[in-house]
């Protein structure tokens, strides 16, 4: 059989760029940008167009992988290695009840559309709070900001029809991420230089001039984990100067008065000073966004992760509040989102509120008086859960396409607590640092091999756009989709899984194909999966757009009385808070601030061969100063401690980073890195970090970027 090209969509990241496919005997021959998409236009990124090699790869797994009596993994087909690990989670639970069982879904597991939900459908068979995402690693606050003071059922302003935008610690263009109202990750860059021709003023907040600041109107170098002082500034100026929107702010919103007098501490010479920016910079931008007509603030995880990510997104979300940048009656509502399900009112009001965090009946963590968020529990606990005796001890770990011993803060503490597990698997196509510690290994399909939905991308999408793709290649071995694993798993344990739109069929011996599934767990969505894959079957497998399906903002319903409240909670009074700390740690000299790589998302990436070419190293960026003050040279490699550890790094000069700053990329290399193979594999980061100490009383968001550091020559 020859070459043949099919149409499919990109899984590497959340992104799911538009592909062209050439498959030949099964095989993932070559990927390329599908130049037809009306999303997309032929755009990739140099790590999607990796995937053939991480489909063909030789060191891939192709057989699942469990220690026998003496340590050492052997080859076990699929069927004996989910018995095995069916018969330890029986005798886990049956000896320490459901709790102490825990599900990690990690980056790579979101690029499978069904894993969220079988792994969470699990979780809840089996009774067991214990489930965590990623998402609760770096962005815990958006989680916790979505709806604790409001949220407009239209949602906020898209960014194609926006005016202005203001992105603080966010650069899409590498990250291929944005919040709702930033920009979508569809070629970025071409997407924000189009807008600024049509006139769009783009202000960006980041320490480091990343590649968005080279194409802003403004650009404030604000210090890491300062932000909180400078959007206070930016709110101060707009509400001294009656730039914010008085009819939406009485119509609609509580808590303005207390926001005004918090703000008021933070005048433009206090905001400016404590944020290391110009005072009439800072200004400027402020007159520049609530000058705009329409465009969002939008955060970054860098924010987040510099401490006061909370305090951080609540100051965004008043920026978007008082300036109504909401999409008003009449007018398409934002990000339509296909396949999300259960379909909330769209109407021109303020939503019914959501808990999210400290409601009755959510599950509470034994430690730090953190607790579940949303759905899901703090990844801060886990490894406290894990290592502390005592009810709800978690003794079993199943971890899906994470790689929790890098991407977690305190590494070498969740390295001991990977240990101290009496069973921990890892789903995972690679032999990554968590899957070395793993007592089974299960060897899942990667992407092309395997049917799947756009049900992640589509938060970004501003139109009704839906994709599905079917299985192009061969999968190697006994390999098989997560969302099987999980239905063996409950079918072996006489569980029954539960989807949005009811019970699993766990009858026979095989999980329901992968489009029934997918129907079962979109139930109420805009469009089946099903009728999408019929439908984009017809187009030649093209994506398909929904116009006429896209929600239109309706009238308010006179009956609710729901208003945004920008005084609930700790808020604003935090910001009282946030005003008294004084920054610094005694002895550390230097902040390390977080990064995105070109050649990595997150932890993903690192065991393919061209992207380990291109990029061998995580660089310790350095301004030059910094360099010439320490009689240090490109390429040296230093020694960077915490109060917590030491890493090493490989120093390279930049003068987009600020002085007193030192830039690397959040969960990069390996945890065994160390001076003697630094060049080769790269430091992680998260060893400089603690779970316990500075972290958010809310959602636990540990302190992994602004993290005091020293450093010395290795």
């Amino acid at each position: 059989m020859g070459v043949e090209t099919n149409r499919t969509f990109c899984r590497f990241c959340h992104a799911n760029c538009a592909m062209l496919v050439d498959v030949e005997d099964g095989k993932v021959k070559a990927v390329r940008g599908d130049p037809d998409d009306p999303e997309y236009g032929g755009y990739t990124c140099l790590k999607g167009r990796e995937l053939p090699d991480s489909h063909n790869a030789e060191h891939r797994l192709h057989h699942s992988l469990v220690r026998d009596e003496t340590g050492e993994f052997q080859e076990t087909p699929m069927p004996q290695a989910l018995t095995h690990v069916s018969d330890e989670l029986r005798r886990v639970i049956d000896k320490y009840g459901p709790d102490s069982v825990a599900v990690f879904m990690g980056s790579g597991g979101y690029q499978n559309s069904a894993a969220w939900a079988a792994s969470y459908a699990f979780a809840q068979a089996v009774g067991s709070k214990h489930f965590f995402t990623s998402v609760k690693l770096d962005q815990p606050a958006k989680v916790f900001t979505t709806a604790r003071y409001g949220r407009w059922e239209g949602g906020v302003n898209n960014f194609s029809d926006a005016d202005v935008a203001l992105f603080i610690g966010n650069n899409p263009i590498v990250s291929h991420y944005a919040p709702v109202g930033g920009v979508p990750p569809f070629s970025p860059s071409k997407r924000i230089r189009d807008r600024k021709e049509e006139g769009l003023k783009l202000i960006v907040a980041d320490p480091r001039l990343a590649e968005v600041g080279l194409l802003a109107d403004i650009y404030l170098p604000v210090k890491p984990g300062e932000d909180p002082a400078l959007l206070a500034g930016m709110l101060h100026v707009i509400i001294e100067e009656g730039l914010y929107d008085r009819n939406f702010v009485s119509a609609h919103v509580d808590g303005f008065d207390e926001l005004k007098e918090a703000v008021a501490a933070f005048p433009p010479d206090v905001a400016a000073e404590r944020a290391g920016v110009d005072k009439d910079q800072l200004i400027a931008a402020a007159r520049m966004f609530a000058g705009g007509s329409k465009g969002c603030a939008v955060t970054g995880t860098g924010p987040e992760m510099a401490g006061n990510g909370t305090l951080t997104e609540y100051l965004a979300t008043c920026l978007n509040t008082i300036c109504a940048r909401f999409i008003q009656e009449g007018e398409k509502a934002s990000a339509p989102r296909v396949f999300t399900t259960p379909r909330a009112p769209t109407r021109a009001q303020v939503a019914d509120p959501v808990p999210m965090f400290g409601a009755p009946g959510m599950a509470k963590s034994r430690f730090r008086g953190l607790g579940q968020l949303g759905f899901e529990m703090p990844c801060n606990v886990l490894a406290d859960e894990i290592l502390t005796p005592g009810e709800g001890q978690i003794r079993a770990l199943i971890s899906v396409g994470g790689n929790p011993e890098v991407g977690f803060p305190n590494q070498l503490k969740m390295r001991r607590a990977l240990e101290d597990l009496e069973i921990f698997v890892q789903i995972d196509p690679w032999m990554s640092a968590s899957a070395r510690r793993a007592d089974v290994v299960l060897a899942p399909k990667q992407s092309l091999e395997r049917d799947d939905i756009t049900n992640l991308s589509e938060w970004w999408h501003e139109r009704a756009y839906a994709r599905y793709a079917e299985a192009l290649a061969k999968a190697p071995g006994d390999v098989i989709d997560e969302y099987e694993m999980f239905w063996h798993l409950a079918k072996n344990l006489g569980l029954q899984l539960e989807l949005a739109g009811g019970p699993v069929p766990m009858e026979g011996g095989t999980p329901p194909a992968k489009h029934e599934f997918l129907d079962l767990m979109t139930a109420g969505c805009l469009v089946p999966p099903s009728k999408v894959r019929e439908d984009v079957r017809k187009a030649g497998g093209a994506a398909v757009i929904y116009d006429e399906l896209h929600p239109v903002v309706k009238p308010a319903n006179p009956e609710d009385e729901n208003r945004f409240d920008l005084n609930a909670g700790a808020m604003p009074r935090d910001l009282l808070r946030y005003a008294e700390d004084k920054p610094g740690a005694e002895g550390y000299d230097l902040r390390l601030i977080s990064r995105r790589s070109k050649h990595r998302f997150n932890s993903i990436g690192q065991p393919l061969r061209n992207l380990g070419q291109k990029v061998t190293t995580n660089p310790a960026y350095l301004h030059p100063e910094d360099m010439a003050a320490r009689g240090l040279s490109d390429g040296d490699i230093i020694e960077i401690s915490s109060p917590h550890a030491t890493i090493h790094g490989v120093v390279k000069a930049s003068n987009r980073v600020r002085p007193g700053l030192i830039s690397m990329a959040h969960a990069f290399g390996d945890a065994d890195a160390g001076k003697h193979n630094v060049r080769e594999v790269g430091g992680s980061t998260n060893r400089l970090t603690s779970d316990e100490v500075d972290y958010d009383p809310i959602t636990g968001q540990a302190l992994q970027s602004a993290i005091p550091v020293r450093i010395a020559v290795a």
